[in-house]
């Protein structure tokens, strides 16, 4: 009769190799980046523990967080070790994260610079293949009221009703907003329709008091401030 191979499930680890044990005992900042995707998964293959399967992965996407959260279900598959079970854990604790760090920006967010404005929304656009377009409304003190997707596919492709922005904006109080978009392809040099849209809102806005204090155009690890730029 064949031996039965040795589980390398966490919980038959010895214990200084437990990464849920030591999240408990040390604190959930001793832990590496593997070995809390490895609480994630519980267990490895026959032939590999958690916490190395997981080394693999992060290996895979240069150890970089933000690139193993762009690592779709059927890739993380591709790994021995990896069904769809956990390949869906992982990819939800991924979007929690990036949920999370949206709304501690939103929560804390007072906006001061046009930096303050790329770290609100980054989260949101920067990691997307289209195009989106997003109004941030302020108070008097320049905190955030509200951020809203205006379209989605392109300004070129898409009527952005400057009415609606004007009127969300009185129905909050706003009176201040923010036009933020993202570039897909990268760039951060602004089209002609960029320009054009930025114009329209801030003439309309000055009748109502309701000023355009920038325009943003982000990247994954970049953006262009209409504002920094003196474009406005």
């Amino acid at each position: 009769m064949q031996e039965k191979p040795a589980s390398f499930s966490i919980k038959n680890w010895s214990q200084d190799d437990q990464p849920r044990e030591k999240l408990r005992d040390k604190g959930k900042a001793t832990l590496s980046d593997a070995e809390l995707v490895a609480i994630l998964i519980g267990s490895g293959s026959k032939d590999e523990s958690a916490v190395a399967l997981c080394k693999r992965i992060l290996a895979s996407a240069d150890n970089n967080l933000n690139a193993l959260g762009k690592l779709s279900i059927k890739q993380l598959m591709a790994f021995k070790g990896i069904g769809e079970a956990k390949a869906i854990t992982i990819a939800a604790a991924m979007e929690l994260g990036r949920r999370r760090r949206g709304e501690e920006a939103l929560h804390q967010q007072k906006i001061t610079s046009s930096k303050s404005v790329f770290e609100l929304m980054q989260p949101v656009l920067g990691e997307l293949p289209h195009e989106e377009f997003w109004i941030i409304y302020l108070n008097n003190s320049n905190k955030v009221i509200q951020k809203e997707q205006l379209s989605k596919g392109g300004i070129t492709g898409t009527l952005v009703d400057v009415r609606l922005v004007l009127k969300k904006a009185l129905e909050v109080g706003a009176t201040g907003i923010i036009l933020v978009h993202n570039h897909p392809s990268g760039t951060l040099k602004p089209s002609e329709a960029d320009k054009n849209l930025t114009q329209k809102l801030k003439m309309a806005g000055e009748s109502l008091d309701i000023k355009v204090l920038d325009h943003l155009i982000i990247t994954e690890k970049a953006y262009f401030s209409f504002a920094d730029e003196s474009l406005l």
